[in-house]
C-alpha cells in the first residue's frame, strides 16, 4: 500500500475560484440547465480542483482530499452510507428536497458546523434499515483516476455523523443505532479496497468538543467504531484509514484513537488551538505510537493571516524524532481560494495574509524547510506587528476607559416594558428580519455604480425607491413593525465593515456559508471605531414614510466579529468592545432621528461558543458585556430586539437571556418550537420564534404558519409573543416573499380570532 503523503490538507474550497458550482446550482434549481449539464459543470470544476492541488504542491498520492459534496459534506456523507434516505439510489431532486424543501416536503434542519459560520444539515435517524451507497464515494474516486489524479475518499466519520444527528419523530437517541452504522462504513471500506484505494479520510471533529453526550463517552464510543473498523471482519479487506480531528483538541479522544492506532491520525495544532491547550503537542507526541503516522494540522485553516513559520517550525520540533505529515488544521473550506485574486487591498496587508492556495504552499514550505519561505513569514511578521495601522491611540483609550465587568441598561426590562407601551403595538405583532430581497435591478445598480456608470445620486435614488416600494409593501400586507430592506447593504457584515475603520474587505474573498450561499467576510486589521453614522440617514428616511415604526437595523458585534477575520494579536474580547462603542454612537444617533426600535442581531452568539465547557464561562462574560454595550444609553422607550439564528441556542438560553433585549427573535421553524421547550423563567424579553423558514424556496401555506403560532403560543404567552420570518429575507424572490408573508399575517389573524382577542 501506498504511505501517506508527506504534504496535505484537511479540505478545500468546494465552491470554486469564481463560484462555479455556486452558478451551476442555482442554474440547475431554476430550470436554466439540465441535470445533466449540471453534474458535467460540477464534474469540470472538480478535476479543475486537483490540477490546481497538484500544481500547488500536493503531488504525492492520496495528498487531495475527495472532500466532495454539490451542498454540504455532512448530507453527503448520510447519503453514502445509507442513514438517511432509504435503502434505494437517491435522484439529485431528491438530495436537493433534503436539502431545500418542495412544495410537499421541508427541509432537513440546518445548524452551524462546530464553531464555525459553516451550516450543516441535521440528519434525522429513523428506524429504517442503514444501507450504504458505496457507489456515490467510489465515483468519485473513479473520476479522478481517469484523470489521472490519485485522491483521497473523504467522509464525517460515523462518531460525529451520529452525534450531530437528531431523532426522526418516533425514534431513539441516534447514538444507538452506532453498530449498525459502522457495519454500513465497514461495507464502503470493503469495496474501496476492491476498487484498489489505498487511504480514506473519516473526519472525526465531535472528539474535540464537549457535546451533549460528554467527552468520555464519545470517546468510549469511538473506542467501539474503531476497534471495529481498523480489525476488519474474516474476510473482509479495508484501505488506510486516517481519522481527523479538526477544530481544537483531543482529550479523552486522544488516548482512545492512539491505542487504536489507525494508520495514520490528524491532530488540529492552530496557534489558536494551543492558546487554549498549550501543552496538546506534547501529549500528542507521548500518546501517539510510532508505527500511527502523525499528521500535523499546523498550518491555521481558519484565519487569513500568513503562518509564523518560526513559530510553527517550534511546534513541529516538539513533537519529537519521528516522520510527521504536515497538514492544515481544519479544511480550507473557511477561508477563500487565493490572495492573487485580490487587486485592491492595501500593499501592506496583502503581504500579511495567506488564502487556501498561499496555506498550501505554507504547509509545503514547512514540510520542506523552505528558507526562502521562511524569510517571506518573517517579514509578514514584523511588518504586521510594527504597522501603524493595527494601533489607534485615540480608540484603546476609550474602551480602556470602560467600566470592568458587566454593564447593566436601566432601567430593568420591567420597567422598559412599561415605557415602550407608549409604541401602541397589537396582540400579537407581525415584523420581519431586516433585509428584503435583493433585485437583480438592485445589484445591477450596485456594479453599476462601482464601475462609475450611475453617479452617486443616481444610485441613492434607486436605493430609496426600492426603500420606498418596501415600505409600502409591508403596509400593504399589514405589517406592524417595519423595516426599510437594506438595499444599500450588500452583506450585514461587509456593510459596516465598509463603513468602520480597521477593516479591509476583500474582492473575491468568497467562502460557503451553506449550499451555494457564500459571504466574503471582511478582515479586522486594526482597532475599530466609527467615523461618521452608517445607518442614520436610511432609517430617518423610512421612517418618514410611514406612521408605524420603522427598525433601525445593526449588526452586533459579537456577530461582526464571527463573520470575519479576525485578529490574533489581540484577544477577540478586545475588539469585540471596540466594536461595541462603535455601535453604542449608531444607537444613539438613530434614538436622536426618532428611530424607536432598534434591532441588534447577534446570530452568531452561539457560533463562537468554545468547543469545551471550561472555556465557555469567559466567552459568555465578554460577548454578553460587548452587547449589552451597545444598547447601555438607550433611553428605556427606544425597545431594543436582537435576533438569532440557525444554531443549538438551547444550549446558552440563559446568555440569551443575559443580553437583556426587550424583544428577541429566533430561528424556530425547520425544528417546529423545539428551542422554546428550553425557555425558563430567566427569559424575560418578547420572543419572536421565527415561523417562516427562509431558507427554503416553498411558500409556507396558513394552516402550517397557524399551527406554529399555536405551538409556541403553549410556550409563550400571548403578551410576550411576536410573529416572524426565521431570518432576512434577501436571498428569496418577491414573489414568494408576498405569498409567504401574506400568509403569515393570516395566520396570525386566525389565531387571534380562533383565541378571541381581537
Amino acid at each position: 500500500m501506498s504511505s501517506f503523503p508527506h504534504v496535505t490538507i484537511e479540505g478545500y474550497p468546494r465552491v470554486g475560484a469564481n463560484r462555479e458550482l455556486k452558478k451551476a446550482l442555482e442554474s440547475y434549481w431554476a430550470g436554466r440547465i439540465s441535470a445533466d449539464d449540471f453534474t458535467s459543470a460540477a464534474h469540470s470544476l472538480r478535476v479543475d480542483t486537483y490540477a490546481r492541488l497538484r500544481d500547488l504542491g500536493l503531488s504525492e498520492d492520496y495528498a487531495i482530499p475527495a472532500d466532495v459534496a454539490y451542498y454540504d459534506q455532512v448530507l453527503e456523507t448520510a447519503l453514502t452510507v445509507g442513514l438517511i434516505g432509504g435503502g434505494s439510489e437517491i435522484s439529485l431532486d431528491e438530495e436537493f428536497a433534503l436539502a431545500r424543501g418542495n412544495s410537499e416536503k421541508a427541509p432537513l434542519e440546518m445548524t452551524k458546523w462546530f464553531d464555525t459560520n459553516y451550516h450543516y444539515l441535521v440528519p434525522e435517524v429513523g428506524t429504517d434499515a442503514i444501507t450504504p451507497r458505496a457507489a456515490r464515494i467510489l465515483r468519485i474516486v473513479e473520476e479522478a483516476r481517469d484523470a489521472g489524479y490519485t485522491v483521497r475518499p473523504y467522509l464525517v466519520g460515523p462518531v460525529t455523523l451520529l452525534a450531530l444527528a437528531k431523532a426522526a419523530e418516533g425514534a431513539g437517541d441516534p447514538l444507538e443505532r452506532l453498530s449498525e452504522l459502522t457495519d454500513a462504513y465497514a461495507a464502503i471500506l470493503t469495496e474501496l479496497a476492491e476498487a484498489g484505494i489505498d487511504w480514506i479520510q473519516l473526519s472525526e471533529p465531535a472528539l474535540v468538543a464537549d457535546l451533549g453526550p460528554g467527552d468520555a463517552r464519545l470517546a468510549e464510543l469511538a473506542r467501539e467504531t474503531y476497534t471495529r473498523l481498523l480489525e476488519p471482519a474474516v474476510g473482509e479487506s479495508r484501505p488506510n484509514i486516517l481519522v481527523s480531528t479538526p477544530y481544537g483538541s483531543l482529550r479523552a479522544g486522544l488516548d482512545v484513537l492512539a491505542a487504536a492506532a489507525p494508520e495514520a491520525l490528524h491532530v488540529d495544532l492552530a496557534p489558536a488551538t494551543l492558546v487554549l491547550d498549550s501543552d496538546y503537542p506534547q501529549r500528542v507526541a507521548a500518546a501517539v505510537p510510532a508505527d500511527t503516522q502523525l499528521v500535523a494540522g499546523l498550518i491555521d485553516g481558519r484565519n487569513v493571516w500568513a503562518a509564523d513559520l518560526a513559530e510553527r517550525s517550534e511546534v513541529l520540533s516538539s513533537l519529537g524524532d519521528r516522520e510527521v505529515s504536515v497538514s492544515t488544521s481544519v479544511s480550507l473550506q473557511h477561508v477563500p481560494h487565493t490572495v492573487a485574486a485580490e487587486t485592491d487591498l492595501p500593499v501592506d496587508v496583502v503581504s500579511w495574509l495567506a488564502f487556501a492556495d498561499e496555506k498550501i504552499a505554507e504547509a509545503a514550505a514547512l514540510a520542506g524547510g523552505d528558507e526562502e519561505a521562511a524569510a517571506r513569514s518573517e517579514r509578514a511578521v514584523r511588518t504586521r506587528r510594527e504597522s501603524a495601522r493595527t494601533r489607534v491611540e485615540a480608540v484603546q483609550n476609550r474602551t480602556a476607559a470602560l467600566p470592568d465587568g458587566e454593564v447593566a441598561r436601566t432601567p430593568d426590562f420591567a420597567g422598559r416594558q412599561e415605557a415602550q407601551k407608549a409604541l401602541g403595538l397589537p396582540t400579537l405583532p407581525t415584523t420581519t428580519i431586516g433585509s428584503f430581497p435583493q433585485t437583480t435591478e438592485i445589484r445591477k445598480a450596485r456594479a453599476d455604480h462601482r464601475s462609475g456608470a450611475l453617479t452617486d445620486e443616481q444610485y441613492t435614488e434607486a436605493l430609496r425607491q426600492e426603500v420606498a416600494d418596501v415600505i409600502t409593501l409591508q403596509e400593504e400586507l399589514g405589517i406592524d413593525v417595519l423595516v426599510h430592506g437594506e438595499p444599500e447593504r450588500n452583506d450585514m457584515v461587509q456593510y459596516f465593515a465598509e463603513l468602520l475603520d480597521g477593516f479591509v474587505v476583500t474582492q473575491n474573498g468568497w467562502v460557503q456559508s451553506y449550499g451555494s450561499r457564500c459571504t466574503r467576510p471582511p478582515i479586522v486589521v486594526g482597532d475599530v471605531s466609527r467615523p461618521e453614522a452608517m445607518t442614520v440617514e436610511w432609517a430617518r428616511y423610512a421612517q418618514s414614510l410611514s406612521d408605524r415604526p420603522v427598525k433601525g437595523m445593526l449588526t452586533g458585534p459579537v456577530t461582526i466579529l464571527a463573520w470575519s477575520f479576525v485578529r490574533d494579536d489581540v484577544p477577540l474580547a478586545v475588539s469585540a468592545d471596540q466594536i461595541a462603542l462603535a455601535l453604542a454612537d449608531e444607537v444613539n444617533d438613530l434614538a436622536e432621528a426618532g428611530i424607536s426600535i432598534i434591532q441588534i442581531d447577534e446570530p452568531a452568539l452561539r457560533e463562537l461558543l468554545p468547543l469545551r465547557e471550561d472555556d465557555r464561562p469567559a466567552y459568555l462574560d465578554w460577548s454578553i458585556r460587548s452587547f449589552r454595550l451597545v444598547a447601555l444609553d438607550a433611553k428605556p422607550e427606544t425597545q431594543i430586539h436582537t435576533h438569532l439564528c440557525y444554531s443549538e441556542f438551547g444550549q446558552i438560553i440563559d446568555a440569551v437571556a443575559a443580553l437583556d433585549a426587550d424583544v428577541t427573535s429566533i430561528e424556530a421553524a425547520r425544528s417546529r418550537m423545539e428551542l422554546l421547550v428550553d425557555l425558563n423563567e430567566n427569559f424575560h424579553s418578547e420572543i419572536g420564534p421565527g415561523i417562516w423558514d427562509i431558507h427554503s424556496p416553498r411558500v409556507p401555506s396558513v394552516e402550517e404558519l397557524t399551527s406554529l403560532i399555536e405551538a409556541a403560543l403553549t410556550h409563550v404567552p400571548a403578551e410576550r409573543l411576536w410573529i416572524n420570518p426565521d431570518c432576512g429575507l434577501k436571498t428569496r424572490g418577491y414573489e414568494e416573499t408576498k405569498a409567504s408573508l401574506e400568509n403569515m399575517v393570516e395566520a396570525r389573524r386566525n389565531v387571534l380570532a380562533a383565541h378571541g382577542w381581537g
